[in-house]
């Protein structure tokens, strides 16, 4: 195995394989989220279908896939010092802000006035604009990963922090602060009961980590074909925690609040 790493940066430029990766989880969460829509105006829709393009290719498929791919970017791109990815972060936080305004505000005017159907986009008075979606936590994702490399952390204590941080996140899910405004707060780093928050930094933030310390391995790879023939281990973990997800009670992947928090 240490045959197959240099100890120098041998396999840079643009990988064909991680911009296919990424492609495909912003089609899969396009396609989630076009189902989204349509089941608010038809439950028509095949459960094979559903399971096929939201449970598998809407879920493990997207999300997780993107923030993957993100913290293995971190490790390619020539623009990673700790100050301009904080400056990333807070424009892809503002960015997440106004794709909120297109996908809750605009369909909610637009279906209000044109079908008299207000309550198919409820935005929740307002609050919804602060929803953490994918692009929010990406901003937060990006401020958190530019303070840690400021303080020069090893892999290692990314690591630590990753877990210590979706061990958090998963024992304070579905938190109640009994005010909306703080739910919306701290839905920003944990799941909180109605906080509009999709991706909580502290229970998603263990995706872009390993993606970072997956990239270090990757871009000193000699052969990425030899490399690539792990995969059938890597598969085969997968499913076994596909199927775990799926069929015990409070898994990743047995309802909606459990995928997201």
């Amino acid at each position: 195995m240490k045959n197959l790493f240099s100890n120098e940066k041998v396999n840079t430029g643009r990988q064909v394989e991680l911009d296919i990766a990424k492609a495909l989880s912003i089609i899969f969460m396009i396609f989630l989220h076009t189902l989204m829509v349509v089941t608010a105006f038809s439950n028509s829709i095949s459960p094979g279908y559903m399971f096929v393009f939201s449970d598998i290719l809407g879920k493990p498929c997207a999300a997780p896939i993107f923030m993957f791919c993100m913290g293995v970017g971190v490790v390619y791109s020539r623009h990673s010092q700790w100050d301009t990815m904080i400056k990333r972060g807070v424009k892809l936080f503002c960015l997440g802000i106004l794709v909120n305004i297109f996908e809750f505000f605009l369909p909610c005017y637009v279906c209000g006035t044109l079908l008299g159907q207000w309550d198919i986009f409820p935005t929740a008075g307002g609050l919804l604009l602060f929803c953490v979606d994918i692009l929010a936590f990406a901003g937060l994702a990006f401020i958190l990963m530019g303070i840690l490399k400021k303080f020069e952390l090893s892999d290692k204590w990314m690591i630590v922090i990753a877990v210590a941080m979706s061990l958090i996140g998963t024992l304070f899910r579905f938190t109640d602060f009994g005010v909306p405004v703080l739910n919306l707060f701290f839905g920003n780093f944990i799941g909180t009961e109605g906080g509009f928050t999709a991706f909580p930094l502290f229970n998603w933030f263990i995706f872009p980590i390993s993606g970072i310390i997956w990239g270090h391995y990757f871009i000193r790879a000699k052969d990425k074909g030899q490399y690539f023939k792990l995969w059938p281990l890597f598969i085969i973990i997968a499913l076994i925690y596909f199927v775990f997800s799926t069929t015990v009670k409070g898994g990743f992947l047995s309802d909606t609040h459990h995928y997201y928090f």
